[in-house]
């Protein structure tokens, strides 16, 4: 695959916050904020965010399919796309819609592309920090422009510090990963954004993230980045994710090192 098509998609994704996302941030009427589900918001500028993006990447790729996050709550058998043939766009126009919609960051757009059923690449998108991530199967991740390297080995779980995503935890694994972190470094507030948790192991800024809930949208596109970047995006039963495999519960990690120890501090047995 083209580089070319890299920089294409980033500037699709800038042009698309530029002229849609942040004009309507903290801009919002009531009637521009909807739930398409109990305690799922949607805003008019998801809606229009993924229109555009949907429209510059079929032209991008004459004949591929876009499987958008608010594309598919109007129509889930998109979804059955995720395991076919060709190429297939995974969006999520406004990822940590509650943030944007409460006027608080971080927010990104993300998009992953998929062809016969991989993931190839991959791009996440902070606007309001102004920082991209980029990557491509097999030819590693950038981060504004600049390799992401492996990072060097760990010094114990003493010093991992990374967040967990409690609000669809059951409550009993909830204790025993809050117990267990206390053999880590600790736990950070989680930002309720799963593109920036991605871009924040990019960056370093914490080792670890377990997720309960997986919607390819929220993870095709970090899954693929922190892979190339020397990470790991594995369930919690030690296999790996697949946007198009249903499940609950992944734990994203620096490196293989880390999410070993994590894995072991926070879940034990309960993780196989």
């Amino acid at each position: 695959m083209a580089d070319t098509l890299l920089d294409d998609v980033a500037e699709l994704l800038r042009d698309t916050a530029a002229d849609i996302v942040l004009p309507l941030f903290r801009k919002l009427d009531e009637a521009d904020i909807t739930e398409k589900a109990p305690g799922e918001l949607v805003t008019v500028a998801d809606q229009r965010a993924e229109e555009m993006i949907t429209a510059g990447l079929r032209r991008l790729r004459p004949g591929s399919v876009v499987v958008g996050e608010e594309a598919v709550a109007a129509d889930p058998g998109l979804l059955r796309h995720l395991r076919g043939g060709g190429d297939v766009w995974v969006v999520d126009p406004i990822d940590g819609t509650a943030n944007f919609a409460a006027g608080r960051r971080p927010f990104a757009l993300m998009v992953a592309l998929l062809t016969d059923g991989e993931p190839v690449a991959s791009w996440i998108l902070d606007p309001l920090a102004g920082t991209l991530a980029t990557a491509r199967a097999g030819a590693g991740t950038r981060l504004d422009g600049h390799r992401v390297e492996p990072p060097v080995a760990g010094t114990g779980p003493a010093a991992l510090w990374g967040s967990v995503t409690t609000r669809y935890l059951p409550a009993a694994t909830r204790q025993r990963v809050e117990a267990g972190a206390t053999r880590l470094g600790g736990l950070v507030p989680g930002h309720h954004c799963a593109g920036r948790e991605y871009l924040d192991l990019l960056t370093g800024q914490r080792q670890y993230v377990l997720f309960w809930r997986t919607m390819p949208w929220d993870h095709a596109p970090g899954a693929l980045l922190l892979r190339e970047a020397g990470g790991v995006a594995d369930r919690l039963d030690g296999s790996a994710y697949h946007p198009a495999e249903e499940g609950l519960g992944l734990l994203i990690a620096a490196s293989p090192q880390v999410w070993t120890e994590v894995h072991d501090a926070l879940l034990g047995e309960l993780g196989h």
